[in-house]
């Protein structure tokens, strides 16, 4: 396990229609405390430290999250890191992100990131008209103004070193060339483009399970282009950057795509250890392991089907994945993307024929390109 996914605040202060924690099949948000407490802070990080020394590693890293992380306040966050780093073994390092919304970030929470290396994403879906079509406050209001405010402080020469990237939920009324640009007018760092979350029972929108239509894929297709074309590029994109990667025969920076290893827990407030927050999306007990860090320690929970202990690789997706053209870059599309209620994850992901028309252009592109790069050496051989 190298990533801790920590909930710090069960509840939030936005009521995103797509939100993968509220609107989805499992609802024991509504069970669990608002805030974790601190004795379950200081279990979470002997169960961490006893991990890091039996496994003799050097690092980890632990994403603050919630819910929105920080309705937990300062206060708590600056508890809650000394804790963790305070049962460490000697030398080890933690690593330390917040996902937030961004509306409560502030000079007060920023001074907090410099003082622990803490690293900012927060989440944008674009313009107003795009961010307000779901990041509504719960009286209705969209959240664009004050997360666009956050942003212009975020991005501030003095703050800019803490600012990790963009994390843009796809929505297909939104135009994608104009979703990208309005993002690129912050400068973030990164970008990261979701595909909303969906599955075979309860599909995304706009997505007709086992139909031919690429409509994801073409929308990421026409950013893919326009990254892709500009020089220099004016900001990372994880999903672009990690295919391009798996394309040439190397690794993937995301779990969306590829044979990545399971290695993140989550850690609810309550101190229940689950796997994968997005598994939320699927049913009510696929997240559910009967595990917590007060009666359990992480090499238990690793043996669990839902974290390290799931099948993993070719073996475990279906036949048509298996012999795919696109496999080595595919790897089945994320795990929660596969889900079919009462028939497991033994499926293609449901934007199946949007992965594959969106590998497709990026081979062609890349090879094209490697071809160019190729006879040029060659020529300038010849020359010499």
């Amino acid at each position: 396990m190298r990533q801790l996914v920590l909930k710090v605040h069960s509840r939030c202060n936005l009521a995103c229609d797509h939100c993968y924690v509220y609107r989805h099949a499992d609802q024991r948000w509504r069970e669990r405390p608002r805030l974790i407490a601190p004795d379950t802070v200081a279990q979470v990080a002997r169960r961490l430290g006893e991990h890091l020394a039996r496994h003799r590693l050097d690092r980890v890293r632990v994403v603050l999250h919630g819910g929105e992380p920080l309705l937990a306040g300062p206060a708590v966050l600056d508890r809650t890191i000394h804790t963790l780093r305070a049962a460490l073994p000697p030398g080890a390092l933690l690593d330390v992100g917040v996902q937030t919304n961004g509306v409560l970030l502030d000079e007060e929470f920023l001074a907090l990131c410099h003082r622990h290396d803490i690293d900012v994403g927060v989440s944008l879906d674009g313009d107003q008209a795009a961010n307000d079509r779901h990041r509504r406050y719960p009286d209705g209001r969209g959240s664009f103004a004050d997360v666009a405010a956050a942003l212009r402080l975020l991005a501030r020469p003095e703050h800019r070193s803490r600012w990790a990237g963009l994390l843009c939920t796809i929505d297909l009324a939104n135009d994608p060339l104009r979703v990208y640009e309005s993002l690129l007018a912050f400068a973030p760092p990164r970008l990261d483009l979701l595909l909303p979350h969906g599955n075979w029972t309860t599909p995304p929108p706009r997505r007709r399970p086992g139909g031919a239509e690429t409509p994801y894929g073409d929308w990421l297709v026409a950013v893919f282009d326009r990254w892709y074309s500009t020089t220099p590029r004016r900001t990372g994109i994880r999903l672009f950057e990690s295919l391009i990667a798996l394309v040439l025969g190397g690794r993937s920076g995301t779990r969306a795509l590829g044979f990545a290893e399971p290695d993140i827990m989550t850690i609810e407030t309550d101190g229940t250890i689950e796997g994968t927050d997005t598994l939320k999306t699927t049913d009510d007990a696929s997240m559910r392991t009967g595990l917590d860090v007060f009666r359990h320690s992480f090499e238990e929970a690793l043996r669990h089907p839902s974290l390290a202990g799931r099948p993993t690789g070719p073996e475990a997706l279906a036949a048509e994945c298996r012999a795919c053209p696109v496999l080595s870059a595919c790897g089945g599309g994320l795990y929660a993307h596969r889900f079919r209620a009462g028939a497991g994850f033994a499926h293609p992901s449901v934007y199946c024929p949007d992965l594959y028309r969106l590998i497709r252009h990026v081979q062609r592109v890349v090879a094209t390109d490697v071809d160019a790069l190729r006879r040029r050496a060659l020529s300038t051989q010849q020359r010499r």
